[in-house]
């Protein structure tokens, strides 16, 4: 690319801090770091027009698991992780309204429900419901699930759905527009289109190459969630996940937050439409990548759910469908570490970025 000498200087030059990646953990990183110094010059490196991964492109849930969820963590997890995790998307949920307002954010509190296609597993989270509200209740005073008849007309599933009072739902889109505007309004800088291909230390500062130029900085911070790995961060790999959503529907009503089989799908009402992602379990090998696009299998199982069992009734048509890369692992704690005296990392959000995106930025910015 050729530069200009105003272009170099306003953009390029003094670097403090740059930030690779600008979605929600990105931005709140930014703005933590602004906030503990002011004077510093920041900028932030984005691949995409917008944010590439997932802070633009999921579902709007302001959730923290459920109840099938945790269930399920906790054959992997201890209690106490367990416990953890929910504790720190609480936590990143109440900064991310904090920092940007419920109405920015289109914040909403309708609860979420839990459908269940097979009667042993709601038979298990029956059976573990009292333990779950339990080990929470510490961090809600009162009991979070609990179970109640369906009333939404869903078919091909158990007539007892369970229901978490606590989960609340976003518009992604104004809550991404915001973050971008106060992090503008502090004088951080976004380069979009700009790909970090790779970087290198000496002992004063980072050189980082570019798809289009090269530049120094003092220190360097990732945030690229899902593509990760590509920055030699093996500890994370992408998870692509599938949406679509139908074009308005008269009348309908469905509202609130909805889980299927343990979380792998996932739908609400926006606008008077039915926006459905989810089935990446489905098949596991492919949906482990960092390309967009979707896939027949996934999207004519997502469409046989809409008639068979959300929309039995109801007529619908497919307005648009995308896809959005996250970050996932063996382990669902996020990684916020040091790579080095200079280079820092805040990755594998785990499917989960709404809740946690906003508290990962700030405890990466914390690092320093």
């Amino acid at each position: 690319m050729n530069l200009s000498y105003w272009e170099i200087k306003a953009w390029l030059s003094n670097i403090d801090f740059t930030i690779v990646g600008s979605g929600i953990v990105g931005l709140n990183c930014a703005l933590q770091l602004k906030h503990r110094f002011p004077s510093a010059k920041i900028l932030i490196l984005e691949k995409g027009m917008l944010p590439q991964g997932a802070s633009t492109k999921n579902a709007g849930f302001a959730c923290f698991g459920s109840l099938s969820e945790l269930i399920a963590d906790l054959q992997t997890h201890s209690e106490d992780e367990v416990y953890k995790l929910v504790k720190k998307r609480i936590d990143g949920l109440h900064l991310l309204r904090k920092t940007l307002g419920d109405t920015n954010i289109d914040y909403q509190q309708h609860g979420g429900y839990e459908l269940f296609t097979s009667s042993e597993l709601l038979e298990r989270c029956q059976t573990k419901k009292d333990s779950i509200n339990a080990l929470l209740n510490p961090l809600f005073k009162e009991n979070v699930f609990s179970f109640e008849s369906n009333s939404f007309g869903f078919k091909n599933c158990q007539s007892i759905l369970g229901f978490n009072q606590y989960e609340g739902q976003i518009d992604t889109g104004k809550m991404m527009a915001s973050l971008t505007q106060l992090a503008l309004k502090t004088d951080i800088k976004i380069l979009n289109n700009v790909s970090v291909e790779a970087f290198s230390e000496t002992t004063t500062n980072v050189i980082i190459k570019t798809n289009h130029f090269e530049l120094k900085t003092s220190k360097l911070l990732i945030a690229t969630n899902g593509f990760a790995s590509k920055l030699n961060i093996p500890e994370v790999r992408p998870g692509r996940a599938q949406v679509l959503i139908t074009k308005p529907i008269q009348g309908l009503q469905i509202k609130g937050t909805f889980h299927l089989d343990q979380g792998y799908f996932y739908f609400r009402n926006i606008d008077n439409r039915i926006l459905f992602g989810g089935g990446r379990h489905l098949d596991f090998k492919v949906e482990e990548t960092t390309s967009f696009g979707q896939t027949k299998r996934i999207q004519n199982e997502l469409e046989r759910l809409l008639r068979t069992t959300i929309l039995p009734e109801t007529y619908f048509e497919i307005d648009h469908r995308w896809s959005g890369i996250m970050g996932i692992g063996k382990h669902k704690k996020p990684i916020i570490k040091p790579l080095s005296d200079n280079v820092f990392c805040g990755v594998r959000l785990g499917g989960m970025g709404v809740a946690i995106g906003s508290l990962v930025g700030k405890e990466l910015a914390d690092l320093l």
